[in-house]
């Protein structure tokens, strides 16, 4: 019992990470018809931006120590913080300690920036041409982005440390009654919640605001809406930066659970498309079903008792359910008759 709940535990964890990437990537599809190879790339650049606001917190300068001396006496060099001098040593900590929450605020403006200028300066291109056309041109800009980031990072991945105050293991089996045995790292249930309030505020955002419903009715149809005097095409570009925010905010949050290097975009890219292909091209709530189900069956693939009856199985796992799903529901889990159908 204790590892099956740990095994749901892990799943949800994945399963928020694959539904915020294919969130955004079917709002994209849904609103401008492209399918964006690029979208991993968007999460890559997003983990980057919390190793950039680390190393910005971290900058210092040179002093000679007053304390510390080396064997023969002689003063040594000690490293202290620009923060530290200005703000002092508790402010320089604690701003050091919450380096990655507070790359969220900066992750959400440097990609919805991102997001608009890849929009207008060359996915608006490609809108009328086929989607294999839209494929090639977002995975070269996908490869493109990632050299990029390998050559001012390097090939390396970048640790990056959560909080100190969640930085340990909670004990979940006690929430629930199950004993002190279950273990879980705080950070990896924080990014399960925050997975949960990020898809909330999306859908709310497209559900109850004016500006949502709009997007929504353009989503439906695009001419009637420009009939009616509304500038549809430029809500549509806000919605691809909106979309860009949501894959960087989920690549800052997840540094501490994978340190993040150049290609780790490509390494979620294809799952985050079958996410997307399960749960039914331009389906928000498919692609968030979809994100949880697999993560879950993934989770549960890589039991070690399951491993040792089926050799590699987490690693086709979601693969093979993808076949099962689309043979059984060709449209997805919640997919609209006509999406990618002409």
């Amino acid at each position: 019992m204790d590892a099956l709940f740990l095994q749901i535990l892990n799943g949800l964890d994945k399963g928020g990470a694959y539904a915020l990437i294919a969130l955004g990537l079917t709002l994209v599809f849904g609103t401008l018809g492209v399918v964006n190879f690029a979208h991993g790339a968007l999460f890559m650049l997003g983990a980057f931006c919390a190793v950039s606001v680390q190393r910005i917190l971290s900058i210092s300068y040179e002093q000679i120590s007053e304390t510390e001396k080396d064997f023969l006496g002689n003063p040594l060099k000690e490293q202290i913080p620009y923060l530290e001098g200005w703000l002092g040593a508790d402010v320089s900590n604690w701003l050091q300690d919450y380096s990655v929450p507070i790359s969220i605020l900066v992750a959400i403006v440097f990609m919805s920036i991102v997001g608009i200028v890849m929009e207008r300066g060359l996915i608006k291109h490609f809108y009328k041409r086929p989607h294999a056309d839209q494929i090639l041109v977002t995975f070269g800009l996908a490869i493109v982005l990632a050299e990029i980031v390998k050559h001012y990072y390097g090939a390396n991945p970048i640790p990056q440390s959560a909080p100190d105050v969640v930085a340990g293991a909670a004990n979940v089996g006690s929430w629930f009654g199950l004993g002190d045995g279950i273990v879980y790292p705080w950070w990896r249930l924080v990014y399960f919640v925050f997975s949960l309030c990020v898809i909330s505020v999306v859908f709310a955002f497209l559900n109850f605001t004016t500006f949502g419903m709009v997007v929504r009715a353009g989503m439906q149809d695009r001419e009637t809406v420009g009939l009616m005097g509304i500038n549809i095409q430029k809500r549509f570009t806000i919605v691809f930066g909106v979309a860009a925010a949501v894959a960087g905010i989920a690549g800052a949050m997840y540094t501490p659970i994978l340190p993040p290097d150049y290609h780790m975009g490509m390494d979620f890219l294809v799952l985050s498309f079958v996410v997307v292909v399960v749960g039914g091209m331009g389906s928000l709530g498919g692609a968030v079903l979809a994100g949880f189900l697999l993560g879950m069956v993934q989770s549960f693939a890589a039991m070690n008792e399951i491993k040792s009856i089926f050799p590699g199985i987490d690693q086709i796992i979601i693969y093979l359910v993808a076949i099962v799903i689309l043979l059984t529901l060709p449209r997805g889990l919640l997919g609209r008759k006509g999406v990618m159908e002409d």
